[in-house]
């Protein structure tokens, strides 16, 4: 039993090891790390040890690999797509139902705009006014619709300066719009005029600098969408969450 845990261990300890790597020497996206051969002696790795390393890195969306001559081990930036596949698995196999996402955005977000109402920078101002401008003019197109919510709620998260929220809500957003569609929650226009009133009066609490009055729209905006989803689409929460 030991020696079938060892390889897998080792190779988590050398993709440890070379990520440190390109962070202390400032590496990034696009950027190849050296040929193997001198990985495995800088890491002190056997070629198995070294490629799995690099496989289980290439999975967390650290690397790609370019083929051909001259090809390899080119650096990337994870993002939030690598974080939703791991959670929505864990999810799944809790057994949990989409109305966990639901209940954690109504937990998260609130906190964010308040955050958001006191961090915010102008270029995030400016791309949540633009959220709101494009929902109001694209009304009548769902798909507009649920592309310019998604930006919303992304931008409040990452204007909180708290990274977790950003990378969560990329998630549980996108999560609750793409799991809503698949469990049949529609999105009438009554209801997008709705969301889209919220969503100006949420922007005006932050531009206004004034955290409370963000946080208290923020959970009333989520705590709206709650109430209608359950009454409306009871079913649909009570899903279980999917890969």
């Amino acid at each position: 039993m030991t020696n079938s845990i060892r390889p897998q261990k080792m190779a988590l300890i050398v993709a440890q090891r070379i990520v440190r790597d390109i962070e202390r020497e400032g590496l990034g996206p696009g950027e190849k790390l050296p040929p193997e051969r001198v990985m495995m002696e800088t890491y002190e790795a056997g070629r198995g040890t070294l490629r799995e390393s690099l496989r289980f890195l290439e999975l967390q969306g650290v690397l790609s690999f370019k083929p051909g001559p001259g090809g390899g081990p080119v650096i990337e930036k994870p993002t939030a797509d690598n974080l939703a596949t791991t959670l929505t698995l864990l999810l799944q196999f809790d057994g949990a139902k989409y109305q966990v996402i639901a209940e954690a955005r109504e937990a998260f977000e609130p906190v964010m705009a308040q955050q958001a109402a006191s961090r915010i920078t102008p270029e995030h101002l400016a791309e949540l006014e633009l959220s709101v401008t494009d929902m109001a003019e694209g009304i009548d197109d769902v798909e507009v619709y649920l592309d310019t919510n998604r930006r919303f709620h992304n931008v409040i998260a990452w204007a909180s300066g708290n990274a977790l929220f950003g990378h969560l809500v990329e998630v549980m957003v996108g999560a609750m719009d793409i799991s809503g569609a698949v469990h049949g929650i529609q999105y009438p226009i009554k209801r997008r005029q709705a969301v889209l009133k919220a969503h100006q009066e949420i922007f005006e609490a932050i531009r206004s600098a004034d955290p409370e009055r963000a946080e208290k729209s923020m959970r009333t905006h989520i705590d709206e969408y709650l109430l209608y989803a359950s009454r409306k689409y009871p079913d649909a929460l009570d899903k279980p969450i999917r890969w």
